[in-house]
């Protein structure tokens, strides 16, 4: 990817609460300025981010009709009915969706009891109607949807019709108009006192068997043990990483390293990850295995894979999985080549503040990774369209300055349907419409972006010396993992040290070696070689880099990981 010029832009500190904390904390006055922009401002706030515990966790029935929620399933286990557990295609949704009919199965050890995936390509996202026809035809008698439903009104009066009780789990916004359902399990809904409204689906359905463990006066351990599935899902739907959601990752990683789930597992096992997992290496090793099966087929199959309980059976799900992630990543790469390409044949594009891509052959479930890669090179708010039925489909994404909805909205009279938020949309539009569209949609990115907007930025959490760098700050660092959305892993530049040694390394990285008043460090740049010709020896730089370990012949050293470097001023 080509390494883009950068604007550096440091957090703002509040020095008052941060020397107020390092008066009581006796740590480094870095880690304390880093606390404060966290919104840590005493010592037992401090102790609380610190040393995580389970007691962090809130009532379950303090979230609005939990006690609704819980009467209703604790009246179709009494009266012997069916139960259908419906969630999401993605890692969220099925995690979610894993928890829940895992454990309803503990309490409720019948047949009674079955779940439903939607097909990506056939049903798309949310609720369906194909779901409640299959509920009605096999006599279910209680639904209950999984990171999705809130804003499935009409489905859900359409069940409510049929017989069909539901119970809606979801973390999404809500409309103006709230479903039918016999209880709505969602922090974000009016009137929910529950302290922390920012979980994931699979956080939501966590909250509802710990609400009927408390029921049941079962021991907490039948529901912790599922620790390590929310854990997943926080990293994979990258929210923040504050609060409660901090508690669930600390103790999901910690289940996760030490007594995974079986299918976790298998997952780990398969991508031969070796070092200890971590939000970020949940995300990219094991939430692209799960979320492959819903691209590139069946999404059941991930569940299948979190209930398993035999690790024989749990390889195979996930050798399965394996093998569906290699072809998502075969499509993802071609498509990104052709798109690439469209975009390098248009004599404009380095003009235009947009890029519209589309090709008929191209595989619908990677159009997401695609924009995504394609926003990462060119940094402008990116669609990508396929050939779906009589329509073109397409994924969205967006960059800090443009709200992608709002963009969209503006060309709604040219689209057949679009949904979507800020940094992400989905949308289709009749073929003889794209060209059109296109123009349209690049009108509108130029009356709201503005050249600054197009500029990617890197925050800064603080400057530091090389001297400061050493294992005692190091390991105050890692112990405000897991880091995330709100709790980001720190970013920290160093100015005017020297280039004592800067070399290519395997085409497209930087080895670094920079030294500050007889300080030194070694360093590297991915995908920075670019950059190289920037360099001189001896030069004065700038870095913005974060620290990590590096274990190299039994030794384990600290490195800087660079992010951006420029000659210092």
């Amino acid at each position: 990817m080509s390494s883009l010029e950068k604007r550096w832009r440091f957090k703002q500190i509040d020095h008052e609460a941060s020397d107020k904390l390092c008066d009581s904390l006796r740590i480094h006055p870095v880690i304390c300025d880093m606390l404060s922009n966290r919104g840590i401002s005493s010592f037992e706030e401090a102790k609380d981010f610190f040393r995580p515990s389970l007691k962090q966790l809130h009532d379950p029935f303090l979230m609005k009709d939990m006690r609704i929620a819980t009467d209703r399933i604790m009246r179709a286990i009494r009266t012997n009915e069916k139960i259908l557990i419906y969630g999401d295609y993605d890692v969220d949704g099925t995690t979610a969706v894993s928890v829940v009919f895992d454990f309803l199965q503990f309490i409720y050890p019948s047949k009674c009891i079955e779940y439903y995936i939607p097909d990506r390509n056939k049903e798309g996202y949310g609720l369906s109607s194909a779901g409640i026809d299959y509920a009605q035809k096999n006599n279910f008698n209680l639904l209950i949807t999984l990171d999705c439903g809130i804003k499935s009104v009409e489905l859900i009066q359409l069940a409510k019709e049929k017989q069909i009780d539901c119970i809606v789990c979801d973390h999404h916004l809500p409309g103006n108009q709230l479903p039918p359902a016999v209880a709505i399990l969602n922090p974000k809904q009016p009137n929910c006192s529950y302290p922390f409204k920012e979980l994931c689906g699979c956080g939501v359905g966590f909250k509802l068997i710990q609400a009927l463990c408390m029921e049941l006066e079962l021991d907490e351990t039948l529901y912790t043990k599922y620790l390590d599935l929310v854990a997943t899902a926080i990293a994979a739907d990258i929210v923040s990483i504050t609060g409660e959601n901090r508690t669930f990752a600390f103790f999901g990683l910690k289940k996760a390293n030490e007594n995974p789930n079986t299918g976790i597992r298998a997952l780990i096992e398969q991508s031969n990850f070796k070092t200890p997992l971590s939000v970020n290496s949940l995300s990219f090793a094991i939430g692209p295995r799960i979320n492959a099966a819903g691209r590139m087929g069946d999404a059941k199959r991930a569940v299948s894979l979190f209930i398993e309980k035999d690790i024989i059976k749990a390889k195979e799900i996930a050798l399965t999985l394996q093998s569906e992630n290699n072809n998502r990543k075969e499509a993802d790469s071609s498509i990104t080549d052709e798109a690439l390409m469209q975009i390098t044949q248009d004599d404009t594009s380095h003009l235009k503040k947009t890029i519209v891509v589309y090709n008929e052959h191209w595989h619908k479930g990677v159009l997401g990774i695609v924009a995504s890669r394609l926003l990462e090179k060119y940094y402008k708010p990116t669609i990508v369209l396929t050939k779906s039925g009589d329509f073109y489909t397409g994924s969205a994404r967006s960059i800090a300055g443009f709200n992608m909805y709002e963009g969209l909205d503006k060309c709604s009279h040219l689209l057949h349907a679009f949904g979507g938020h800020y940094f992400a949309a989905g949308m289709t539009i009749v073929p003889s419409q794209i060209e059109l569209f296109k123009e349209t949609f690049e009108t509108v990115a130029n009356s709201m972006l503005s050249t600054d907007d197009m500029v990617p930025e890197i925050e800064i959490d603080a400057e530091i010396q090389l001297k400061d760098i050493h294992h005692s700050f190091y390991h105050i660092l890692e112990q405000m993992e897991p880091f995330g959305p709100d709790n980001t892993k720190p970013v920290f530049c160093v100015r005017n040290v020297t280039n004592v040694g800067c070399r290519i390394v395997k085409d497209d990285h930087l080895r670094f070696e920079v030294m500050q008043d007889n300080f030194s460090i070694n360093g590297i740049g991915f995908q920075l070689a670019e950059k190289y010709e920037k360099l001189a020896h001896p030069i004065k730089m700038d870095i913005v880099f974060t620290i990590e370990e590096n274990h190299f012949n039994g030794r384990t050293t600290l490195q800087m990981k660079v992010i951006d470097f420029n000659r210092a001023k």
